[in-house]
């Protein structure tokens, strides 16, 4: 499994989780500190400023209480992804189908191997299409405000061709600064 953080400038952390090994909540907290130590390295002037924010999924690791403990004295703001809704989820439908068509077709001898093509095509991916994916996430977010007003958002059907309506007040008022490029998101 691989865990990566990325913004619309590009990857910012990414880690390889072993075999076996269960994402917990105290296992996702040592996550986030070392995710924290590589913003300070990749992101100096934004985690010294705290102008960034973490973009979760509903993982329940994510939304754990020790996480939550941990991150607020460090001012880590956090925004999770309204349930059930991956079209605005940016490794859902950008990243990771980017991957996939990348590496489809070839054949690994072993995990070390898999993680190595991954790591090589991460780095193939230009800042461009990370601030790309980033403002596709705005154009989204922002259609479903205005389709459903009040903040809330639809979850795109494609076997009846309807979109059904969640009532989420997360995206309430947004801007494209919202996004870019100080959203770190969270994907695995």
């Amino acid at each position: 499994m691989l865990i990566i953080f990325f913004d619309s400038q590009g990857v910012v952390h990414k880690e390889f989780i072993p075999k076996r090994k269960t994402v917990n909540a105290e296992f996702y907290k040592g996550e986030m500190d070392r995710l924290l130590k590589h913003i300070q390295w990749v992101r100096p002037a934004a985690f010294c400023s705290r102008d960034f924010f973490l973009l979760h999924d509903n993982v329940p690791a994510h939304k754990a209480a020790s996480v939550c403990q941990f991150l607020t004295p460090k001012n880590v703001r956090t925004i999770y992804h309204p349930p059930y809704c991956p079209d605005l989820s940016p490794p859902d439908y950008f990243l990771f189908p980017m991957l996939k068509t990348m590496l489809k077709g070839l054949h690994f001898a072993d995990v070390a191997e898999i993680q190595e093509a991954v790591t090589d095509e991460l780095k193939k991916v230009q800042k461009e299409e990370f601030s790309a994916a980033y403002q596709k996430l705005y154009n989204r977010t922002k259609a479903c405000i205005h389709v459903y007003g009040n903040g809330a958002y639809f979850e795109l059907k494609k076997k009846k061709g309807m979109c059904l309506p969640h009532v989420s007040s997360i995206f309430r008022k947004i801007s494209p600064k919202t996004f870019e490029p100080h959203c770190v998101h969270a994907g695995s």
